[in-house]
């Protein structure tokens, strides 16, 4: 196998062992801890109505996101001249692995007991043995999990080998998990389109690792870039990514009218984004045309801002507000933030990130606060009957801790510590993450002509490029027409 005229050894093909090593640890604990739901996915005695409820409720937005992860992110990433094949097959291949791993990560924090009705280390548990169920909603938040991983994805497309990526995948997942576990059960945090738990934790982790990996040879390499083609490619990703971002946003909130309002917020929150980034990426480039950096981006802020209050009481006016202003902070964040990053901070964001994920990250985390610490009965429950329970309540189905003599300012202030916990968790994470890549980065050897370059990862990539060559030759001289060429004969 060849990748830039060198041949590949043991030592740069790492990742096949790596596959190998993780795949049968993997086989291994599911089969020994992984069952089932027993409440929704084996016959028991309301298995069947409560799992075809669950299938109604949540397989369709399932379906959703599971296009967005694998088809609208893994397209997106494609705007790299050569590197689209990489980008797409890896995309699948540590979406997969990330999968895996949360499934058993999680599960070490939810362990069941053989009998489902019993906790698991209760006194009333008589089996010793746990068991980690599993069922659609355990492969909803499994995506959601993948998401993280793609998004630090990003920030080392194209500089990272195979096995780097599949430690990344692995090591960023464990952690992702026990973030969100401090920030929703210890911190009391809410974050239903997981603007904080999720892209803000993405975006810094992938940053931190990136700034650990940088290397002089990213920024100044021949194969980065985009083409007319790639950047179509990617266009096709943004847009499959815009029309399902409100099952993303909507997908794990509580049915009927918050998953009403998430679904509604996120809409029109995308749609005053696509306005306000055409707009002002217009008057920020130079040629007063609009960017396709910009639009690839820029326009899927507004899901990004709206998710962690999508299903709070916004109001559509609230929701085309903040996404006008995602749109605004990701054109500046393109045309100015990332080249500082590069320059000042030594941070080469490949897809820019932080543009798309990390700031409006943070400004969605805070518009959760700021709405959190407004929340009212008068506002989430007018409509309601006063003599109502309350659970039946919404300003307390939204905020649980309302309803156990919690304030709305004690809201607000989970939803800000819930930010810097996350922000310091990615930020060690990432650093730690990244010292592990580069020492794995110094057997693989990757130089200059292998970055951004699909001959790394591809197989007998040359001499499928050698055959595309000779069939545009071929075309071309066919629609030539049939003409001979004037001699002027001379004495």
């Amino acid at each position: 196998m060849t990748t830039g005229g060198r041949l590949k050894t043991l030592r740069t093909s790492s990742h096949m062992f790596a596959l190998i090593f993780l795949q049968i640890i993997i086989v291994v604990l599911f089969v020994l801890f992984v069952r089932y739901n027993p409440k929704t996915a084996q016959r028991s005695v309301h298995s069947v109505v409560d799992g075809n409820k669950e299938m109604k409720d949540t397989y369709s937005m399932f379906q959703n996101v599971h296009v967005m992860i694998f088809l609208g992110i893994g397209f997106l990433y494609t705007f790299l001249k050569k590197y689209g094949l990489s980008s797409v097959s890896l995309n699948l291949l540590c979406g997969s692995l990330a999968i895996e791993v949360f499934t058993l990560t999680r599960g070490c924090f939810h362990l069941q007991c053989e009998n489902p009705k019993v906790d698991f280390g209760s006194p009333d548990c008589p089996s010793a043995w746990p068991y980690i169920d599993v069922d659609l909603s355990t492969m909803m938040s499994a995506d959601f999990a993948i998401a993280t991983f793609l998004i630090s994805f990003g920030v080392v497309l194209g500089v990272t080998s195979p096995v780097q990526l599949i430690v990344m995948a692995v090591i960023e997942t464990i952690i992702y998990v026990v973030n969100d576990t401090i920030g929703r059960e210890y911190l009391g945090a809410v974050d239903v389109g997981c603007t904080i738990f999720i892209h803000l934790f993405g975006a810094v982790f992938g940053l931190a690792v990136g700034r650990i990996l940088y290397n002089p040879d990213h920024s100044t390499s021949v194969n980065e870039g985009s083409s007319y083609q790639s950047d179509m490619f990617s266009m096709i990703g943004t847009i499959f990514l815009w029309i399902f971002w409100p099952s993303f946003n909507g997908g794990t909130a509580a049915t009927g009218d918050a998953q009403q309002r998430a679904v509604v917020n996120t809409y029109f929150s995308l749609c005053s984004c696509v306005m306000a980034t055409f707009a002002f990426s217009a008057i920020v480039t130079p040629t007063k045309k609009f960017s396709m950096e910009h639009i690839q981006n820029a326009t899927l802020a507004g899901g990004v801002a709206i998710g962690a209050s999508a299903d709070m009481m916004v109001t559509p006016g609230g929701a085309v507000i903040i996404g006008s202003l995602a749109g605004i902070l990701t054109v500046a964040g393109c045309r100015y933030i990332q080249p500082f990053l590069l320059k000042s901070l030594k941070i080469h964001d490949t897809c820019g990130v932080n543009n798309l994920h990390g700031t409006p990250g943070l400004f969605g985390g805070l518009v959760s606060v700021l709405l959190a610490g407004i929340a009212t009965p008068e506002s989430y429950d007018k409509f309601g009957r006063l003599d109502s329970p309350i659970s039946a309540s919404s300003l307390t189905e939204i905020f649980p801790a309302l309803a156990e003599g919690g304030t709305a300012a004690g809201q607000a202030l989970a939803q800000f510590l819930a930010i810097c916990v996350t922000i310091a968790v990615a930020l060690v994470g990432g650093f730690v993450t990244g010292l592990v890549l580069l020492l794995i980065g110094k057997m693989e050897g990757m130089e200059g002509a292998d970055f951004f370059n699909d001959d790394w990862n591809i197989h007998d990539l040359e001499a499928k490029k050698m055959r595309d060559d000779c069939e545009e030759i071929d075309d071309t001289a066919v629609l030539l027409p049939n003409i001979t060429p004037a001699v002027e004969l001379t004495n």
